[in-house]
């Protein structure tokens, strides 16, 4: 059996806002076609009833056409109620290495983001130093950005 990591889901508020975001902010670029999935099928797969998903994939920096993305889905039911934090169960962040922690910081805040708690430097042993902040998107998801020297 062959296994590919294909995506990784995040489910918005506001999908087109969002993905706008991670366009303008990260780099990542949008691969067509927009989703717009309803019906019985996706009321079986979603296990949820009359649901309307719409939002689109994002290719990740890096990785070129055929890498990975990030699917951002709109769901017409269900709103989220709490804001994730760092240590909640499932996962935690999406990070992206950055040539500048400081710069992607003001750039994040400038669109609509902010900082989680502080940027910090620290080494591990046996890895090597690492600037690295933890920061929000504009719908409250953690983006960590990290620089190793």
């Amino acid at each position: 059996m062959t296994i590919k990591y294909v995506h990784t889901n995040l489910v918005a508020k506001d999908w087109q806002r969002l993905a706008t975001f991670y366009v303008r902010v990260l780099g990542c670029k949008v691969k067509p076609p927009e989703r717009d999935l309803k019906g019985e099928r996706i009321d079986l797969l979603t296990s949820m009833k009359n649901v309307h998903i719409r939002g689109i994939h994002l290719l990740l920096p890096g990785f070129g056409g055929n890498g990975p993305t990030l699917e951002i889905f709109q769901y017409s039911r269900g709103k989220r109620t709490t804001t994730v934090q760092t240590n909640h169960p499932g996962y935690g962040h999406i990070a992206f290495a950055v040539t500048n922690v400081g710069n992607m910081i003001k750039k994040i805040e400038k669109n609509g983001g902010s900082m989680v708690g502080k940027r910090i430097s620290t080494t591990i042993k046996g890895v090597g130093t690492i600037d690295v902040a933890y920061t929000r998107d504009p719908e409250g998801n953690i983006i960590e950005l990290q620089r190793w020297n």
